[in-house]
């Protein structure tokens, strides 16, 4: 479904009898969209920075390699340059991914995003054992990670800045049980859940209520990205596509009810993963941006419907 099919159906549901008032009841809440620079691949920060109005986004979400080149772009040209070309475009740093560093060594990183007037950061867990622990394992696991994690997060205390780490598949925050451990055990209101619906392929029926266990106040950010194999393996651009919303099987409905419910007040990014990575997602920005906005055509139309 295109952006123009989404407006016709929502042009015509409007004809139905009671939905004018559903309409209003689904305009209450609506996500708040960063845009991730690494849809872009090697493109420039300038170019990216231009295109987050365009794509519905209020702030960007910055990313270096292997899956872009921005934050090396950045580093190059240095933190008054980047905040020049911020106000140039009228749009706000949000976030940092910086998967490279891992959970333990970002410290110079929440410092760099605070100055830079940023509020997050975005990284694995990596692991503290066997992958994918469950059950008692997880419990430890976790309780293990907290415990090396604490300068940092109280470093994060301290900038006013928000640690997000993504259940990730092969880590330590991977299965439900060690996500429910996590949100139990976690310690800091800086620390939270950088949660990513892709990676529960094998529990999508849990995806709604890990939702609603881990509440606003542990999930500042979330992922809209659907598990397809084109994440990892050479396939037509038809066929990558799928991972986005509206593209693919997944229906977001009940996702987007669970994020209504528990009043969601964080960043949701539109996101795939190209294969190779570090390519642009299309071959040019205004094409990334019309694919990023024919799945926020389809969301809102599931907030209308769901």
């Amino acid at each position: 479904m295109n952006r123009r099919d989404a407006c016709k159906m929502l042009g015509s549901a409007a004809l139905v009898p009671g939905f004018a008032g559903l309409a209003k009841a689904a305009t209450a809440w609506k996500p708040r969209y960063v845009l991730s620079s690494a849809m872009f691949g090697d493109m420039t920060v300038d170019t990216v920075l231009g295109e987050v109005k365009k794509a519905g986004c209020e702030s960007v979400d910055i990313w270096r390699k292997v899956h872009g080149t921005q934050r090396e772009q950045i580093e190059e040209m240095g933190d008054e340059a980047f905040q020049a070309l911020l106000r140039k475009h009228g749009v706000s740093l949000a976030v940092s991914t910086c998967y490279p560093l891992g959970p333990f060594r970002q410290d110079d990183e929440m410092r760099w995003v605070k100055k830079n007037g940023g509020a997050m950061t975005v990284c694995g867990t990596g692991n503290m054992g066997e992958k994918n622990p469950q059950g008692a394992e997880a419990k430890k696991q976790v309780s293990a990670f907290f415990e090396k994690l604490k300068p940092h997060y109280e470093l994060a205390e301290e900038l006013g800045i928000t640690m997000a780490l993504e259940n990730h598949g092969n880590s330590m925050l991977s299965h439900p049980d060690s996500i429910r451990h996590f949100i139990e055990q976690n310690p800091s209101k800086r620390v939270g859940i950088a949660f990513a619906p892709h990676h529960l392929a094998d529990h999508v029926d849990e995806i709604p209520k890990l939702i609603r266990e881990i509440g606003n106040e542990q999930m500042p950010f979330i992922y809209f990205q659907e598990h397809h194999p084109s994440s990892k393996k050479t396939m037509a651009k038809e066929e990558e596509l799928k991972q986005l919303p509206g593209f693919g099987s997944l229906d977001y409905r009940p996702v987007l009810a669970a994020m209504r419910e528990i009043g969601f007040t964080g960043l949701a990014e539109i996101f795939m993963h190209p294969t190779p990575r570090g390519v642009p997602v299309l071959p040019t920005a205004g094409e990334i941006t019309e694919v990023i906005n024919r799945s926020r055509a389809y969301l809102d139309e599931c907030l209308a419907t769901g």
